[in-house]
């Protein structure tokens, strides 16, 4: 969740609560204070929904390295070895198993160890004379497996954060609307009292309440909110 959206929603919730506190017999009031409180139940619900995501992307991509690790330091070596020893026998293997060669960015090598593991599967028969052991490429197929499983985790991830962010958002703008709805009633009612008004005032300012010994900001109201 970024600061702006942060900073509304905790204004909306300064607003709710100090709208218990001083309530009123007004069912339009009341209809309002439903409306923000479901807004704010509602965000809650995306934030924990937007962290799920992130949690999921960094999963996916410690997992994705740590394959990305194993794979390229023990099963791509014993290939790209026997490789290099069957070039004698037929020369291209050399080019077509260049470890060095291989990427690091995730779908570039993937797409680099899938076609090496194509390639030693049509030339198995070749391999395996040289030294192959064929469970290696076998294992070596199910880590890729295992590599597309997390790079579809990742996306997930990814596409359950953005769309959470995007919600979000939108909620961020509905309680800002909710609050200045309030905010116009509650100036009138609190006009003969300075202390309540300062205190609504203080509630729904976006920026939040300023700290001791912090240096004063210009802070803008929940009616003047962006």
């Amino acid at each position: 969740m970024n600061r702006r959206i942060n900073s509304r929603l905790e204004m909306g919730h300064r607003a709710l609560e100090f709208s218990r506190a001083h309530p009123v017999d007004s069912s339009g009031y009341a209809t309002a204070l439903k409306q923000l409180e479901e807004q704010l139940a509602r965000s809650d619900q995306l934030a924990q929904e937007q962290a799920r995501g992130t949690a999921e992307v960094r999963a996916a991509t410690a997992r994705k390295d740590e394959l990305k690790r194993s794979i390229r330091r023990s099963q791509l070596v014993h290939l790209a070895g026997v490789a290099g020893r069957a070039a004698k026998e037929v020369p291209e293997l050399a080019q077509k198993f260049d470890l060095p060669r291989i990427p690091f960015r995730s779908l570039a090598f993937r797409a680099a160890a899938r076609t090496m593991v194509d390639e030693a599967r049509q030339q198995k028969e070749v391999l395996v004379k040289h030294g192959l052991v064929e469970d290696m490429l076998q294992t070596l197929g199910q880590s890729l497996d295992q590599f597309d499983q997390a790079v579809e985790r990742g996306a997930e991830g990814r596409r359950i954060h953005i769309g959470a962010g995007a919600n979000l958002e939108a909620v961020s703008d509905e309680v800002v609307q909710i609050v200045r709805l309030l905010d116009g009633y509650n100036r009138y009612r609190f006009a003969t009292e300075p202390n309540l008004l300062a205190a609504w005032t203080a509630a729904c300012n976006v920026i939040g309440p300023s700290r001791a010994g912090g240096p004063s900001e210009a802070q803008p109201q929940a009616g003047q909110a962006a």
